[in-house]
């Protein structure tokens, strides 16, 4: 039996490497999850920074709530944990809101570089920890020499700064 006309068969063009169009696509959406996910913890740190707690699900739904956009608890932990591509204009722009930071940090590709006030509370955080890890082996150790204090401290600094 003949096909009617313009009723070709659709095939599905491969990439040069033998994937699929459609696992490309997929590559590239996975891609922007993980990397909405990775900003959103970073915010997250630098909010429990800044107030002493995480921001919970309920504080941020209710700020959206307030600026008339609904953000369900499926959706955020897909956004939080890279489960899935978000692309919500309404939601990314409440968030950037809610985290004081432009929107185009949450949507935008790759090369965006965190915010100068995320970086400095990125630079306190690891501090923070840093004289917890010290405290900790101080505690944990015992009495330590000077010796073994400062070197402590520059292996901490070290890994601070890679």
């Amino acid at each position: 039996m003949r096909k009617p006309a313009g009723a070709e068969r659709h095939h599905c063009r491969t990439h040069p490497e033998g994937k699929g169009i459609m696992n490309e696509i997929e590559d590239q959406n996975q891609a922007a999850a993980d990397l909405l996910a990775k900003r959103l913890r970073l915010l997250l740190d630098v909010k429990t920074a800044e107030n002493g707690a995480e921001p919970s699900y309920s504080e941020i739904a209710a700020f959206l709530k307030e600026r008339g956009t609904n953000l369900s608890r499926s959706r955020w932990t897909y956004m939080v944990n890279g489960h899935r591509k978000v692309d919500d204009p309404q939601v990314s722009e409440g968030l950037a809101e809610f985290f004081d930071v432009d929107v185009e940090f949450l949507t935008g590709s790759t090369d965006v570089s965190a915010p100068e006030k995320v970086n400095a509370q990125l630079d306190l955080i690891r501090s923070m920890r840093a004289a917890r890890v010290k405290s900790y082996a101080t505690r944990t150790l015992g009495d330590l020499s000077p010796k073994t204090l400062e070197a402590i401290t520059r292996f901490l600094d070290e890994e601070m700064t890679e």
